[in-house]
């Protein structure tokens, strides 16, 4: 009997996935990973994970499934590798997105290693993708249900990794996994979906990394393109591309920031015209079906979580970057976040945008 490690949030989507397992004759076991103390953060809220009342839900889950649940601590590891990321990301004028670091660093990293050490063959998410082998690679493919498919945060996923992973809801519509957690008499088969974000409180990214850190972020000028000043910004932090509210400059038009300067301490504004690349550069970058881009490949791209896939020709420039041009200009190419490739249902990789 093949043994499988479930990560549970305390959540429906894991909840389900370990019952789903289970029917399928797995050996299962539950296991929460403890990422850092909501209190510690300024948080109190069911729409977070880590809180005292996911585990109770988790554990709640497993014992009515029959099966050992743990809790683990990778508090430091989500500290040096999410947290500390997340602000440095933004101290350097760029937009982080944890949750792909969450994935990279702790699910399947951290959460693998422990699999392991238990000789047990795979790890298990509740993430809405699928996992499929096509000759003697493994393929990470969209989940069928488009209005949940988290195939964009996985783009980080190396062969060996997807070769001890699996997506049990990958087939599933959410709609169709809370009916079955309610048939299972779930304790949370209504409960919330978490935030995206899970530590930042009220989505107060400046407030939080002010307090994590005990740092001040001064103030400096809003620019044009030109590099005419048009005002004062309240510290570089408060600020990301694409980004109208919060800048409180009386113009004609909407203005919008263009790019974060932390070098000069300068946020660049302009009208919405001014937002919009046909191009952009990309590194850290993994390729899930083949090793390399030898050739301009035609592919689409996500720039955001729930940007439209975008046409676009893929270069390889060197041995972690990417060149990518789109057919037509995408609005807000933000440093920081991720691009992901799609061959159609397909994700051919991806990396970080510069």
């Amino acid at each position: 009997m093949q043994k499988a490690l479930i990560a549970m949030s305390g959540g429906v989507d894991s909840s389900v996935a370990a019952y789903l397992m289970k029917e399928k004759g797995y050996d299962c076991v539950g296991m929460t990973m403890k990422l850092y103390d909501n209190e510690d953060i300024g948080i109190c809220s069911e729409k977070t994970c880590c809180s005292l009342k996911d585990v109770e839900d988790a554990r709640n889950v497993a014992i009515r499934l029959g099966m050992p649940y743990y809790v683990v601590n990778f508090k430091d590891k989500f500290e040096e590798k999410v947290i500390r990321k997340f602000i440095d990301t933004y101290k350097n004028g760029g937009t982080p997105n944890p949750c792909i670091d969450c994935n990279r660093y702790l699910k399947f990293d951290k959460l693998m290693q422990r699999m392991k050490e238990l000789e047990m063959d795979f790890v298990v998410t509740g993430h809405y993708a699928r996992i499929e082998k096509s000759g003697d690679r493994f393929l990470l493919k969209k989940g069928v249900d488009e209005t949940k498919d988290q195939s964009y945060v996985l783009y980080s996923l190396t062969q060996e990794q997807l070769s001890h992973t699996l997506f049990p809801l990958g087939t599933y519509t959410k709609t169709e996994i809370r009916e079955i957690a309610a048939k299972q008499g779930f304790i949370n088969a209504k409960k919330h979906d978490s935030q995206d974000i899970c530590f930042v409180p009220d989505g107060d990214y400046a407030g939080f990394i002010e307090k994590h850190t005990g740092e001040a972020f001064p103030e400096g000028d809003f620019t044009d393109i030109n590099g005419n000043i048009l005002g004062r910004h309240k510290g570089i932090i408060r600020y990301t591309v694409g980004q109208r509210r919060g800048i409180g400059i009386s113009s004609c038009e909407p203005l919008y920031v263009l790019k974060v300067c932390p070098k000069d301490n300068k946020v660049v504004i302009g009208g919405g015209s001014d937002l919009f690349s046909k191009t952009l550069e990309a590194d850290n970058i993994n390729l899930i079906t083949l090793d390399k881009i030898d050739s301009p490949l035609r592919l689409t791209a996500k720039i955001r979580y729930k940007h439209k896939e975008a046409p676009c020709t893929v270069r390889q420039t060197d041995k972690d970057r990417l060149h990518v041009e789109f057919d037509e200009p995408q609005r807000a190419i933000t440093p920081g976040q991720a691009l992901v490739l799609y061959d159609g249902d397909t994700v051919i990789g991806g990396g970080v945008i510069l």
